[in-house]
């Protein structure tokens, strides 16, 4: 019976994760400060899962650099923290945050560290990222799997790890988004 009323209980978080807007999920920056997507309402934003200590961390640089280049034109990087692969974000939010700055000037919006691996601790955001009604389901493989989000608030396209924020699939995507009409 536990076993059912479990089922039941995750399936239900699944559904209602799927049907809810992104900019609706409750999160938390990197001071523990409550929040949304709402505050980015109109602008298009790639959400990023990041580690301090994965090979692909020497991506904060690009990403810094996307972010400088296109922020004007309304284009926001989000960067969740995780631990979820190789426990390579071991941290603290303090330590999270000065490890980024301090070694890649980070200036973009970071957050509280969350689980995007699918399973009972999935963060909402992520199941809905990655989730059946996604255009781009599957799980997340790795740290700096990357997510662009539209203007509209919809998912618009998927980048995996090996996937540079400064590449040019990257960036072609990036532009064309923005190109769009603000909302």
């Amino acid at each position: 019976m536990k076993t059912l009323l479990l089922a039941a209980a995750l399936g239900f978080g699944v559904a209602r994760a799927a049907d809810t807007p992104l900019s609706e999920f409750p999160l938390e920056d990197i001071d523990g400060k409550a929040t949304n997507l709402k505050a980015y309402q109109g602008k298009v934003l790639l959400l990023v899962n990041v580690a301090s200590k994965c090979g692909y961390t020497k991506q904060y640089r690009p990403l810094e650099a996307v972010y400088q280049k296109y922020r004007q034109k309304g284009f926001v990087v989000l960067g969740f923290p995780c631990n979820d692969f190789g426990a390579q974000e071991p941290g603290t939010p303090q330590e999270i945050k000065q490890f980024c700055t301090a070694t890649f000037d980070v200036t973009f919006p970071l957050f509280e560290k969350i689980h995007v691996k699918s399973g009972p601790g999935q963060h909402p955001l992520y199941a809905a990222l990655t989730g059946k009604k996604s255009p781009v389901p599957g799980e997340i493989k790795w740290n700096f799997t990357k997510f662009l989000i539209g203007r509209d608030g919809k998912i618009l396209a998927r980048f995996e790890s090996a996937d540079e924020p400064d590449s040019e699939k990257v960036t072609k995507a990036i532009e064309a988004a923005l190109a769009t009409e603000r909302q």
